[in-house]
């Protein structure tokens, strides 16, 4: 399998791992990684339909043994220095997606942040944007 990847496949690398890394990929997080691609400047070039198969080979070498270090490893790889804050911010999107952040996605972010050689000032911003962008009207 070719380990080497775009940007775009780089990005969609983080948002299928932060996804996959609680063991569960919901529905919410699968409909905001669309809703992103579709969306955000950063995947103007992309081909939506390539989504899918780019999740899938993802999947695919984190099932691998030290398929993570893999990943993450292909990530820094795949995406230039000037982009490593909105990667984070992709990642956070995606951690986000169901009001909750979890443990293991926590750590996640951590991994991430460090690869990326982010400082903590820029990461605490992308992470109190991502609270403030998603608190609902009325507590539930």
């Amino acid at each position: 399998m070719n380990k080497e990847v775009n940007l775009h496949e780089g990005l969609i690398y983080i948002m299928v791992t932060m996804s996959a890394v609680d063991s569960s990929m919901d529905d919410a997080e699968l409909e905001r990684i669309g809703r992103l691609v579709k969306f955000l400047p950063v995947f103007e070039q992309f081909d939506e339909n390539d989504i899918l198969s780019t999740a899938r080979r993802c999947s695919t070498l984190l099932s691998e043994p030290d398929g993570l270090t893999l990943v993450l490893d292909i990530i820094k790889d795949s995406i230039p220095e000037r982009l490593h804050d909105t990667a984070y911010s992709i990642a956070v999107e995606i951690a986000s997606a169901d009001h909750e952040i979890r443990n293991e996605e926590i750590r996640m972010l951590q991994l991430l942040r460090d690869r990326f050689d982010l400082d903590k000032l820029t990461c605490a911003a992308i992470e109190r944007s991502a609270i403030a962008r998603y608190k609902r009207a009325r507590n539930r």
